[in-house]
């Protein structure tokens, strides 16, 4: 069907992003110190040697197994994601170190993007890497958002909240970062190393007793928390803060751009697309409900679009564990709850979704996300696999590979969110 090979269309646009070339139009032409961490930091070092930056030494650090070109005289760590290990440590160290080098270069260039809060880290004494590493844990099961986990790690590192800028005043420092939070807030890109934060410990802490896991926490996180609400420690650097004086930060890349440029695709194939927002957010498997009534207006009645058309929609869901063996990821429940709820209502093949990581990895998976039809419940239930106990269990990637519907691009290293796209169509043709 027409729709199965606009989904190709559609992950070959997201895996091949032209990251590079943004990061080109917003370098300065100046001496810098570079630093560059994330899981997009090899494409956005690309085009740093042809774009007028005289390198004077810095760091990449990326996942790994990641590879990519680089700047001579650059040092490489290969570090963990989604949980840090001992090579974040070192990359954190070095990080820091390279940002002080630049106060006598006079230039910090930093390129940030998604994944650099765990692939870099230094906490606090007397935070270990094991304390850092189980709260992770905790927040990622949780089901806090991105932006709740963020303020928890901030305010546990001297890395993360700004204070990476701090290390390197009175240096200028210019941060491009490439966004994978919903709402493109650069306090809370990998944590906003080189950002103002507006938020404090108590809000770290309120984060910890919002979600029930105060108690789980390693001692001694919720130690340094506390003794920062008591005032016992400096906060992260604030918005008017000195720091900041020499500090220019911006988004060269971010979700929306993948959505507009998707809609450019449609477009061009004579499809109408409706982006509804980048800034997605809630529970995956009720998400997937949301956009399945959207879709179903649309099918019966052409609100808020017609058939012909494509709804789409990026940002970041999150899951509530509540199976820690079961495989899966935030795209993968979007897609099998949307279907399911399509299928309840007696619908099958007016609509198709696609649903997936721009980064290529869906939660604990090898899978970028997953494609469904609505008809595709019942394939799956004439294997014995049943679509709501895949929910519950935390478990669709085992649904979605015996029928075929997952997406495998590997690791892309464009690290822009997820996308969503439902392509909406007269029977037999969506």
């Amino acid at each position: 069907m027409r729709g199965y090979s606009l989904v190709k269309g559609i992950v070959n646009l997201v895996s091949r992003f032209p990251l590079a070339s943004r990061v080109a139009e917003a370098l300065p032409r100046d001496r810098c110190v570079v630093v560059a961490f994330g899981k997009s930091a090899y494409r956005m070092i690309e085009p740093v040697e042809d774009g007028g930056v005289t390198v004077e030494g810095g760091i990449v650090v990326v996942p790994h197994g990641y590879t990519g070109r680089r700047p001579p005289g650059m040092e490489v760590v290969e570090a963990s994601h989604p949980v840090p290990d001992e090579a974040s440590l070192r990359a954190g160290r070095a990080v820091l170190e390279w940002a002080r080098a630049s106060r006598s270069v006079g230039c910090l260039l930093a390129l940030i993007s998604g994944g650099g809060s765990a692939l870099v880290e230094y906490p606090m004494d007397p935070i270990t890497l094991e304390d850092v590493r189980a709260i992770n844990r905790l927040l990622l099961a949780s089901g806090a958002s991105i932006h709740e986990i963020n303020t928890v790690r901030k305010h546990i590192s001297l890395v993360k909240g700004g204070r990476l800028a701090g290390e390197a005043y009175p240096a200028r420092v210019y941060g491009l970062y490439a966004s994978d939070v919903p709402g493109d807030r650069i306090d809370s890109i990998a944590s906003g190393p080189t950002a103002p934060d507006p938020t404090t410990y108590r809000d770290a802490l309120d984060v910890l007793e919002r979600y029930g896991i105060t108690g789980e926490a390693p001692e001694r996180v919720v130690k340094v928390l506390r003794e920062g609400v008591e005032g016992k420690r400096p906060e992260t650097p604030k918005p008017g803060s000195e720091v900041f004086e020499k500090v220019s930060n911006s988004v060269v890349a971010a979700n929306i751009d993948v959505l507009k440029s998707i809609g450019d695709l449609l477009r061009g194939k004579g499809i109408n697309p409706l982006i509804l927002t980048s800034r997605l957010e809630g529970e995956s498997r009720e998400a997937g409900r949301v956009l399945a009534s959207i879709t179903m207006e649309a099918v019966d009645r052409g609100i808020p679009v017609g058939r012909t058309s494509a709804i789409l929609a990026g940002g970041e869901t999150s899951v509530r564990v509540r199976n820690p063996n079961g495989r899966g990821g935030r795209n993968m429940e979007l897609a099998v709850s949307w279907a399911h709820a399509m299928w309840y209502w007696g619908y099958r093949d007016e609509a198709i979704i696609v649903s997936l990581d721009t980064d290529g990895i869906d939660g604990n998976t090898d899978a970028a996300g997953a494609y469904m039809a609505p008809g595709d419940v019942d394939t799956a239930k004439s294997l014995g696999l049943d679509p709501v106990k895949a929910l519950d269990e935390n478990n669709t990637y085992k649904l979605l590979e015996e029928i075929g519907r997952l997406v495998k691009t590997g690791p892309t290293q464009v690290n822009l969110n997820s996308i969503t796209v439902i392509l909406v169509g007269p029977p037999g043709e969506a």
